[in-house]
């Protein structure tokens, strides 16, 4: 089926879906949760496949690929936590009376049709899905050749379930090939696509962003920052520093880039490279960074994102310091502060420019999930309609509804 009729059938899919109530979206999740469940050992054994042809990818990029138990589990979980989390479509989001009469609401409603273009990650495959029934959205998805027996598997059981229960024909639709045409050629479809959201490395932001005649919501990479504050408790900062940095390094919400106060280049910063290392990092670092240790190697570009085991360090003069090297090197979208004092944990989160502000806290923690947002159709670095992690709530827009009694404009 070519792109422009998978778009075509998804556009009448989510007028029909307009009007499904949540009950009914409810069981659309769960009886594809159920699908999947019950296709669970085909889907591994596709996903298996994938991870044979992966020769040429990165470890970071084959950890993303991995379908194990634990992962699959969360898919399923995920589908069924969305079907009993509170739904707010048609929610009053706000209202007021006009001395007319009139009874104006701005209430919320699905976009519509939301394109995801992504790498990878078969898990998003599920997530994706999920959220825009969860929302009265259709979906077109079109994954990377690297995982696409996965995505096709997972799919199949998806769709299966989904219309079993009552979805939309064409409400789920995917893209088989893997040609980069059909990237172009499915955001080119600006009659029946009303959002993009592309899902992978800068470089497939970027050229997703620019060949778009449909909007995108996007981010370009996740260069997150940690300052420890010259108030820092030491044990929380490096519990904080390791876990952002190393229980998964090749994410987008993994610090890239630590800042220390030079209060403390003595009494903590010997002891967290050690720690670091003892980890695996390799820790790239400022001349006072490299003075301090032989092995630490020169930054190439403070706007790195590595989404690996390696590490920029630098000391800073202040707070003001460490504020200006983020809002210059960052990317808006995940940065933290490792203070005890509320001066500057409050000067920090106003004055950093940023999608997500952690107060002693790990960049690990901007997910969807972990915000109680449910499953996330991915973390948007915009400022317009979508920042942060965007849930279910991301996926929908709003319509006036003007109520009255037969009044006419004079």
């Amino acid at each position: 089926m070519s792109v422009e009729k998978i778009c075509i059938d998804a556009k009448q899919a989510a007028l029909k879906a307009m009007s499904l109530t949540k009950k009914q979206r409810s069981s659309i999740l769960n009886s594809m949760a159920n699908s999947l469940q019950d296709s669970k050992e085909s889907i591994i054994a596709e996903n298996k496949k994938d991870l044979e042809n992966a020769t040429s990818l990165s470890l970071a990029m084959i950890d993303r690929l991995k379908l194990d138990d634990s992962r699959f589990d969360s898919m399923v979980e995920g589908l069924k936590k969305l079907a009993s989390f509170k739904d707010k479509l048609g929610h009053e989001m706000e209202s007021w009376d006009r001395p007319n009469g009139l009874k104006i609401a701005k209430v919320r409603v699905p976009i519509g049709v939301v394109g995801i273009i992504y790498e990878s990650r078969p898990n998003v495959t599920a997530d994706a899905a999920g959220l825009c029934i969860k929302t009265s959205n259709a979906v077109v998805l079109r994954g990377g050749k690297e995982s696409i027996h996965s995505n096709k598997a997972i799919v199949k059981a998806l769709v299966e379930g989904g219309e079993s229960a009552g979805m939309p024909k064409g409400m789920l639709g995917f893209i088989e090939s893997t040609s980069r045409d059909t990237v172009r050629e499915l955001v080119e479809q600006e009659a029946s696509v009303d959002v993009v959201i592309p899902r992978g490395g800068e470089g497939l932001i970027r050229a997703v962003t620019n060949m778009s005649k449909v909007p995108v919501l996007k981010h370009y990479k996740g260069v997150c920052h940690i300052y420890v504050d010259k108030s820092a408790d030491l044990i929380k900062a490096e519990r904080i520093a390791i876990n952002a940095k190393c229980q998964r390094p090749g994410v987008c919400n993994a610090m890239e880039t630590l800042i220390i106060h030079k209060d403390l280049k003595d009494s903590f910063l010997p002891d967290v490279i050690s720690k670091l290392k003892e980890q695996g990092v390799e820790v790239r670092g400022d001349e006072t960074v490299q003075n301090l240790n032989s092995e630490v190697k020169p930054v190439d570009n403070w706007g790195s994102e590595y989404l690996d085991l390696v590490l920029s360090v630098k000391i800073v003069d202040s707070i003001n310091e460490a504020i200006s090297h983020v809002n210059t090197f960052g990317s808006n979208h995940t940065d933290a502060i490792i203070s005890e004092d509320l001066e500057a944990l409050n000067t920090f989160q106003q004055s950093v420019d940023t999608g997500v502000v952690m107060l002693n806290a790990s960049t690990r923690f901007n997910d969807g999930a972990e915000f109680g947002l449910g499953a996330e159709i991915g973390i948007s670095t915009d400022k317009l309609h979508a920042r942060g992690p965007v849930g279910a709530d991301g996926l929908t827009s709003y319509k006036y509804v003007v109520t009255g009694s037969g009044q006419i404009r004079e």
